[in-house]
């Protein structure tokens, strides 16, 4: 379970998926105006970043998202 993606198309950098996430898992990156998954492995796949986003650019599944963790 957990926050898919992000579409940085449709973001418009309004914040409102980082201040409702109760994880803090999205942060927004202040040069790009974007948000990004910086913590995907602390989602409780709750859907408030999903249903809070005005531009729908948040996508969250039922799934369990599994990065390889880098290094970097």
């Amino acid at each position: 379970m957990g926050i898919s993606w992000i579409d940085q198309k449709r973001c418009n950098g309004c914040g409102r998926c980082e201040l409702i996430c109760p994880q803090d898992v999205i942060r927004l990156n202040v040069e790009k105006k974007r948000a990004f998954i910086k913590y995907i492995r602390d989602c409780q796949c709750c859907f408030l970043c999903e249903l809070e986003c005005p531009q729908n650019a948040v996508y969250v599944t039922p799934y369990r998202e599994r990065r390889a963790v880098l290094p970097w």
